[in-house]
Parts: C-alpha cells; structure tokens; sequence
C-alpha cells in the first residue's frame, strides 16, 4: 500500500482512527463445534500438508482486508472490510481456506446519514465500518464493527450467518479496532485501542458499555517487540486462547522498515503479556491464527499490494516451547500444502447478465453499492434483462454520484466490460464504466448541447482529464476495462466497440495508485449521473468479468 510517512497519516486521519487492528478469541474445545484456531485433541501441533495440488499466496488476488477467520466444525468464515461499501461486512464461507464464495453481508446499510448516502457535498470514502470482529458463541454467530462515521459502535447477530436474518445493536462510542470477547465466567468484554491495548467489560445484552466499570489497560505498547524507531504503532490486534494461554498478534511499522508481526502472550487475560516479533518478510501482516480440522495451523495475514488494494496471504505455523513460529525460517512461501485455488469467479466476483428467472430475484452478492443507494432511482425491473439507472439529482463528479454499483478488481490481470444503452439520456449527462478510486478512470457517453459522444476521463495530478472524445451516431455502445496488477505495475486502458467484436482503444493509459483517502483497492463500477436535470436514464445490458 502506498502509505505516506507518520507525520502525514496523522493529517489525514484523526489519531483515533489511524490504527487497523481487530481482536477475537479462541476457547478451548468444549462442543463439536470447532471455533477458529481449535483443535479437536491435545493442542498446537506443526502445520502439515494436503494431497493433490498446491496453493499459492495470495490466496486471494483482490482487496480483501482486516480478515477475521473462525472455523465451525469443518467449514470457515471470514469478515472482512468494505468501508464506505453498502450493502458491508462481507461474509465468505471456505472449506479449504483457500477458496472463498460470498455468502452474506452483516448490514444492508451501516446507518442513515449525509455521508453515508452521498448527500449535502459529503462522503464517508475510506471511512463507513472499519475492521470487523468475527466470532461463534452459545449457538449464535457475532459480527462487530465500528465507524468514525457515525462515532457508533454496532454488533450483528444471527443464528444462520449464511441466510440471515442479522439483529443489529448499536451504542456509542466508537471503539475503534474492537473484539468481542466472551469469558468464560459469563462476562463480555470488548478489546479496543492502537498502540495501547484496552479493555472495557458490556453489558450481558450487549447494549452498551457496562455502567460503573472502567477501561482496562492490556499492553501499555503494543509495538515494543520490534523496538522504539517506529512509524506506525502497534494495531490490527487479534486475540486468541489457546489451550489456556492467551495470543496477541498485532502489526506494527519501524520507521525504514516494513509492516510486522509482534505476538505478546499471557496466561491470563490481565497479564503480565511477553512479546516478541513473529514475521517480518514482505510486509506480510494483520491477522491472526486459524487452525485446520486436522490440527495444521495456519497464521492469515494480509499485504499491502499498490492499486489493487489489501490481499490476503496465510502462512504456516508451527509450535515451539508454547510459541506459534511463522513461515518458514521465517519467510512467507510461494506455495501451500493446500488445495489449489479455483480462482475468484464465481466465488468473490461475477458476470451479471441482469436476466432474472424470478420477478424479485436479487443482484448477486459480489455487488455493491458506493455508500447507500438510492433504491428508487435503480431497477431490474423497468426494462427486463437490464440494470437501469436513473439520475435523481444533479452532481458535479462521479465520485459524488449515487447508485454507482462496484465490484472488486483483481490480480494479477482483470477486465470488466458492459454494454450501454443510452437512448434515455438527458443533455449533461454521463455514463459508462468506471476504475473507481480517488485517481479514477472511465469511459462511457457524455451527452453534449443534444449530441452524444464517446470519451475517456482520466485523473491526473488530482484532475479530471478527458482523454479522448469521439461522436456517437447511434444509442449503443461496448466498453471494457482492462487492468495490469502484477508486480504491482497499476496500469489500465480503456477500449469500445459499436458491435461487441471489433475493439478500439480509447483514449490513453491510466496510472492506478491506491491513496489513503479512499482506502481501497480499485473496483470495476457502472455509473449514470446529471450534470444539468435529473431524470435520465441509461440501461446496463450485461456486466462480465474476465
């Protein structure tokens, strides 16, 4: 990730939000559910290997951050993080975790707000729900997050986490970077904090922090295993028990350094906790600990990787004198004794057709809207076999738009396309395919003083540029994005085509950066917004991803 120096962070974000971290707990085996890092026998025992093919790392190629991974019984879970994305809190379900499918998310939407919904000039891009806490207790499924948005705390619980429903409980304040943790005495407790580690004890339904108690220090600093010059201070904290000994694992950044684990440890929850450095190869950070069915470990950690965003990594573990040791000699492996990945379609992204077999048939899972929709102003329904989208106001960017619906980029090469029908519009406005960050790109129509014309805008220097601008005679037009991510080269180029065959490149290449602001990696959009009178609309006849 192309983070600037400390100085800056702290410029551009408050204090409080600066750190990504997560907690959740592991108890020991007492049903025959196994919750994430369990084992159903002795104990830690060293990482092994599977039959067949092997995986490789990333396991997954594509922005999927602030992981938190259970195990129940012998299938995975994982949350993860989406931000200013609606509807948020991605849950996938894995039995190798290797290969990943979408199966819910914990909120439609995180609350209604100005900047949430994209309205009165402001935004929550980078911000919305941060990283989340995963956990399974007493039969129920918890999800927690929280939102320097809102300034909100909010819990999700269900009893399938696959269908639903969720039940939402929400307080303030923001504990930032929380975990659930549920004690063994019957106390909830929620972890919070960057650098220095808290601790504040709930009320038993969860409504709020309990009254009459105090915020606990856990670790005074987090980060102290990789020493005093540091940058970034200990964060991303996930808390694990395991046979009876508690882990920390946390990240932490050296100035001239890269991100690192630290581990601290303790035998009870108050202390005292030892740490020491886990893994400092890559910049391979931020997770946690997970154990197999059959009793192999496994750490997953995430890595910054340039435009495409956050993308997970898992590594083995082995256990030596009570201590989880990562990678091997401390390096993080190509390759894993795990089954091969299938790759990310259909599982994490999908072509969408927009053809529904059943009247209210949903959009698949891999959607999503950037911050809140407006559900009046988009339909499957007004034009069957299409996705239309019709302007409801007027907006002066794309990045200011509504009903911009996104799904991720991925690596190491991607390319989105859709085809247009823009005999609905109005004069000032745009639509088309969108390479959504803060430095975005798109092509599409822009209609013109009653003429249409296929163009390419492209940020430069923080600018928008047209790149390229040609006439359309017609109402249809074909257009495709194609991206490079590997070895982090960030490129991408724009093509059209008036028949869905015959491509020609449009305009020039896109230089993708990923900047804190938005907090992202790049995501494939289709967008429709006024820039005179609302009203439009243009009709969306497929979306496919290859």
């Amino acid at each position: 990730m192309l983070l600037p120096d400390n100085s800056r962070m702290k410029k551009l974000l408050p204090a409080a939000m600066m750190a990504v971290l997560f907690l959740f707990t592991i108890s020991p085996v007492r049903a025959q559910h196994a919750i994430a890092g369990q084992t159903s026998g002795t104990g830690p025992s060293a990482s092994g290997g599977l039959p067949g093919e092997k995986a490789k790392n990333p396991v997954i190629f594509a922005d999927v951050p602030d992981m938190a991974i259970i195990r129940v019984g012998d299938i995975y879970y994982m949350s993860s993080t989406t931000m200013h994305m609606s509807p948020g809190v991605p849950i996938m379900r894995s039995s190798d975790l290797v290969n990943w499918t979408l199966v819910s998310y914990a909120y439609d939407i995180l609350d209604d707000t100005d900047a949430l919904n994209l309205e009165n000039g402001m935004n929550a891009y980078g911000r919305g729900s941060w990283a989340s806490s995963l956990r399974y207790h007493n039969g129920l499924f918890y999800v927690s997050t929280f939102s320097g948005t809102t300034g909100k705390t909010y819990i999700y619980t269900t009893k399938d986490i696959e269908k639903g429903p969720w039940k939402k409980t929400s307080f303030a304040p923001s504990l930032h970077d929380h975990s659930l943790y549920f004690a063994e005495d019957g106390k909830v407790f929620m972890l919070y904090g960057a650098g220095k580690i808290m601790m504040v004890e709930l009320s038993a339904d969860l409504s709020g922090i309990k009254p009459g108690t105090t915020p606990k220090v856990l670790i005074e600093n987090a980060s102290a295993p990789a020493g005093n010059n540091i940058g970034l201070p200990g964060e991303g904290s996930q808390l694990f028990k395991v046979n009876d000994t508690f882990y920390l694992f946390n990240i932490c950044w050296p100035k001239g350094g890269m991100r690192t684990v630290t581990i601290h440890r303790a035998a009870q929850l108050e202390g005292p906790w030892e740490g020491r450095v886990g893994l400092q190869h890559l910049g391979v950070a931020q997770g946690g600990l997970i154990s197999t069915p059959e009793g192999n470990w496994y750490a997953y950690l995430f890595r910054d990787y340039g435009a495409v965003g956050r993308i997970p990594y898992l590594v083995p573990v082995t256990w030596e004198n009570g201590w989880p040791v990562l990678g091997n000699d401390g390096k993080v492996p190509e390759q894993l004794n795990l089954p091969a990945s299938k790759g990310l379609i259909p599982g994490i992204v999908v072509s969408d057709e927009f053809k529904r077999h059943k009247k209210d048939a949903p959009l698949p899972l891999a959607w999503q809207w950037n911050h809140n929709p407006d559900n009046r102003n988009w339909s499957l329904k007004r034009r069957p076999g299409y996705l239309r989208l019709t302007t409801g106001r007027i907006d002066s960017s794309v990045l200011q738009a509504r009903n911009t619906l996104t799904q991720r980029c991925f690596g190491p090469q991607s390319s989105g396309s859709t085809a247009i029908d823009v005999s609905g519009m109005k004069d000032g406005d745009c639509a088309g395919l969108l390479l959504l960050q803060k430095n975005y790109g798109w092509a599409g129509v822009k209609m013109e003083n009653g003429k249409k014309y296929i163009v390419m805008v492209g940020v430069a220097s923080g600018t928008p540029v047209e790149m390229q601008r040609l006439p359309l005679t017609g109402n249809i037009v074909h257009l495709r994005a194609d991206c490079t991510f590997s070895n982090m080269a960030d490129t991408a180029s724009f093509s059209y085509s008036l028949d869905g065959k015959k491509w020609t490149r449009l305009g020039g290449t896109l230089k993708m950066s990923y900047t804190l602001p938005h907090f992202m990696g790049y995501r494939f959009g289709l967008f429709n917004y006024a820039t005179r009178s609302a009203g439009g609309y243009t009709d969306f006849d497929y979306f496919r991803i290859r």
